[in-house]
């Protein structure tokens, strides 16, 4: 994929031209490119949108269409990488993770695309969905035998949340049972720190490499 033609869709996608990133996209899985790297593309273009978002220059309608361009371009690239996974990597790899959007955050783009590739990649994922609340997250890790818990959070507001989530799992005498990853947004080390958490991803193979990791298959 040419740098131009990357950039190009990002920009598409954060202007809100669904019908040309759409179009793009197409073009882009036509010409054969890693359709990892186009989920790549949705990511660094949803930091847009919500860095947009946070200085008030898009409001709630603009979010509702990136999330449902994003959708549709998962849809279709989604496809390429099950046919794309190696059987090998396809194998139960016997590890369950628990992952959800934090309390106060409605988005779902960047949770869905780990849970996908966590899928693919032989986990079994349980998706608690949006808006979860620390109390949601402790009663599945206590009813499932949790060990690897993600939380998600698209907006600055979520390192808040994903901060009181991982205070509330240790309050609740399970932190050293489990291992927590965040991802999202503008996830970096120093909100990792400030939220406590095990880890951070930039993207969803890092987030199933640390996965592989910490239950004991090569990543």
């Amino acid at each position: 994929m040419s740098n131009e033609k990357h950039d190009k869709l990002i920009n598409l996608i954060a202007d809100m031209e669904e019908d040309e990133a759409l179009e793009l996209t197409q073009e882009l899985i036509d010409e054969g490119a890693d359709p990892t790297d186009i989920l790549e593309i949705c990511r660094a273009a949803m930091d847009i949108v919500g860095q947009r978002f946070e200085d008030n220059e898009y409001f709630v309608p603009e979010l509702i269409l990136a999330g449902e361009m994003l959708d549709q371009m998962s849809e279709m690239v989604k496809p390429l990488i099950s046919d794309t996974t190696d059987e090998e990597d396809k194998e139960d790899t016997g590890g369950t993770v628990l992952i959800g959007t934090v309390h106060g955050d409605l988005h779902d783009i960047g949770k869905n695309i780990v849970t996908f590739m966590l899928d693919v990649n032989g986990f079994k994922v349980i998706d608690l969905g949006v808006d979860v609340s620390p109390q949601a997250f402790i009663d599945a890790i206590k009813e499932n035998s949790i060990t690897v818990v993600g939380l998600s959070g698209f907006l600055t507001l979520a390192f808040d949340s994903m901060k009181e989530t991982v205070e509330a799992i240790t309050e609740a005498g399970l932190r050293d049972d489990v291992k927590i990853m965040i991802g999202g947004g503008q996830v970096d080390e120093q909100i990792r720190g400030y939220t406590g958490a095990d880890s951070f991803g930039l993207n969803a193979m890092s987030a199933v490499n640390q996965c592989k990791e910490w239950l004991g298959e090569a990543a």
